[in-house]
């Protein structure tokens, strides 16, 4: 079960951080009998984000692009000392710089991160498209 200081922490650290996308609760594994996720189910995470990977076209990702699947973990990286955005969160996939989470939607993210918090990200579509910004969709998530 999580601390009240915890939950307090995590609720204040969203709050600062300005409105979130619509959040979804997900479990792994998924209950049985009930869906709903309690203190003692295992692996409750909240999603977050969804949203485009920002600097596709700067980095690995051309090259990667046939080796990327849907459902593939991401590393997700602070970079507090990022000359352009100092709340700047790097994605990672393999080791390799994918890009960024875009600017307008890495405050909640960088805080949670900032803070110690369990944060996981995926890809959670992939698209053949002309427009950088519309190739990647990926989904970030907060373990409980």
């Amino acid at each position: 079960m999580m601390a009240p200081k915890t939950l307090l922490r995590r609720a204040v650290i969203l709050a600062l951080a300005g409105p979130l996308p619509a959040l979804t609760l997900l479990s792994a594994p998924a209950a049985a009998a009930d869906p709903r996720p309690s203190a003692a189910t295992p692996g409750v995470r909240i999603l977050v984000q969804s949203s485009p990977l920002a600097g596709f076209q700067y980095h690995d990702g051309t090259a990667l692009w046939s080796r990327l699947a849907a459902g593939d973990a991401l590393a997700l990286v602070r970079e507090p000392d990022n000359p352009h955005d100092t709340r700047a969160v790097r994605v990672e996939w393999q080791g390799h710089k994918l890009g960024y989470l875009p600017r307008r939607e890495n405050a909640a993210v960088a805080a949670a991160m900032d803070a110690g918090e369990a944060v996981e990200a995926r890809i959670a579509r992939l698209r053949e498209h002309r427009n950088p910004w519309q190739r990647i969709l990926i989904e970030v998530f907060v373990a409980l």
